[in-house]
């Protein structure tokens, strides 16, 4: 028999692409003081949901480093500009999602 596929999903994304929002990231992202000053960096793992007209909810961290860290990747996704709505089966769907934020000291 014909194997059919159980659902099409399609993942959500940036309206304009994940390379121009990891740009909007780095643009907006203000490196605390304190986490500078002693030398923490790394990657912040933030948690959200992608609802079904495009915007972010539910933004949470998955995986910290520091409180400063975590509190600015949290802040500078809840500015984030809407996003492209997951789909499955030609729906839109509320669809959660794992992005991590870098904070790199030059």
């Amino acid at each position: 028999g014909e194997e059919k596929q159980s659902s099409a999903e399609v993942m959500p994304e940036p309206k304009d692409g994940l390379a121009a929002f990891l740009t909007y990231i780095q643009d907006n992202l203000n490196y605390p003081a304190s986490a500078k000053d002693a030398g923490v960096e790394g990657k912040v793992f933030v948690e959200f949901t992608v609802k079904k007209d495009g915007s972010l909810a539910d933004i949470l961290i998955k995986k910290g480093i520091d409180e400063a860290l975590d509190a600015e990747a949290l802040r500078v996704m809840q500015n984030s500009p809407a996003w492209k709505p997951g789909n499955k089966d030609g729906e839109p769907v509320n669809m959660k999602m794992v992005l991590p934020v870098t904070f790199k000291l030059s």
